[in-house]
Order: C-alpha cells, then sequence, then structure tokens
C-alpha cells in the first residue's frame, strides 16, 4: 500500500488497466488538501480536465465553485475533489462497469489516505458506485447515510445541472444540507469559513 497520495497518483499516471488510457490527454487523478475531511467524487473527467489534469473546471466546475463558495468552502482548502475513472471516456459518455471496476482501486486509495468525514456523490454514477446501485438522485438526492463511519450524500452532477437549471434549487439545498453535516460533526474551523 502506498504510503501517501503523491505515490498513490504517481502510480495512477502510469495506469493502463483499461481502455480509456489509449484516448486519454491527461490522467486526472484528483486535486485538494491531502487532510481533507470532505471528499467530492464526481463519475469522470470531460474534455476539459482531461486537457488540464485537473477535474471540474469546465463549465461544470465552474457551477461547483459557486455551490462551494455559497457554504463557505473552496477548492484547495480542506475538501478534496475526484471522479471514479481518472480517465476521460470518449465523448464525455457514461464510464461502462469495467472501467469503473478497473479505476476502483485508485479510489479506495484515496478514500483510505484521506479519511474523510463526509462523502458527497456528483451525480448518480457517483451515488450508485458509492451509495448504493439502485441509487436514484431524483428522489434521494439531499440524504446523509453512513457507511463504515463515514457520511454519504448523492446530489445533482453539476454538468445535469447546466442541461436542467430547474434542479438548481435542488442542489443548493444539498449544499446547504452538507453545510448543516459538516457544523454537527465538527468539521467547522474555528476561523472564516470551514
Amino acid at each position: 500500500m502506498a504510503a501517501s497520495l503523491q505515490e498513490v497518483r504517481d502510480a495512477c499516471l502510469a495506469c493502463r488497466k483499461c481502455g480509456l488510457c489509449e484516448t486519454r490527454q491527461n490522467v486526472v487523478f484528483g486535486v485538494g488538501a491531502a487532510d481533507a475531511k470532505i471528499l467530492f467524487v464526481g463519475e469522470g473527467p470531460g474534455e476539459q480536465e482531461d486537457k488540464t489534469g485537473e477535474p471540474f473546471v469546465g463549465r461544470g466546475g465552474q457551477l461547483l465553485d459557486k455551490y462551494l463558495a455559497h457554504i463557505d468552502l473552496a477548492r484547495g482548502e480542506s475538501i478534496y475533489i475526484a471522479n471514479i475513472v481518472k480517465c476521460r471516456p470518449p465523448q464525455n459518455r457514461d464510464p461502462r462497469e469495467e472501467e469503473q471496476a478497473a479505476c476502483a482501486p485508485w479510489l479506495r486509495e484515496q478514500i483510505r489516505l484521506l479519511q474523510p468525514r463526509i462523502i458527497v456523490c456528483l451525480g448518480r454514477i457517483a451515488a450508485q458506485f458509492l451509495i448504493r446501485p439502485d441509487f436514484r438522485v431524483t428522489r434521494e438526492h439531499g440524504t446523509f447515510y453512513q457507511k463504515n463511519g463515514v457520511w454519504l450524500m448523492g446530489t445533482y452532477h453539476p454538468a445535469a445541472l447546466l442541461r436542467n437549471p430547474a434542479q438548481k434549487g435542488d442542489a443548493l439545498a444539498d449544499f446547504c444540507a452538507l453545510r448543516d453535516k459538516i457544523a454537527e460533526l465538527g468539521l467547522a474551523r474555528a476561523d472564516a469559513g470551514f
């Protein structure tokens, strides 16, 4: 087992466990604080993420940043952002089960090393992967579940909100529920923000 996120990242950059490695520009491992207690997990990188090697930097990422700012969170401070698959699926299609299975050990190592108290699943695929295979975002968004001492919540994927703006209010309520859970767990810092 790797001793640090950097060692896991270095190994992940050389990964060739599935066909997604054939078309990637960059491995999108994840970004954030090494001591993050809040982990956001999406399904996989899109075009902009593949270009930059950083998760959630396109239009969906800009929306995510707005939601984070609304609850006094920011990239690089107290949170970590990752995806289930670390390479972009062609044409941003959903990652296939075998691709998710090939990448799962990387995410498991990220979770093991970070030891987050809260995991926020961004979108259906992440929620079905981490919470439960029959998870329905439209019905269960904003609801917290506990597994192995970690609180998990599913909410809408930012890219889905761009396609369906009517759900933005529900997503904002989910982020407010996240803020309340952070406070309940005593994860808020004494200084400004969390």
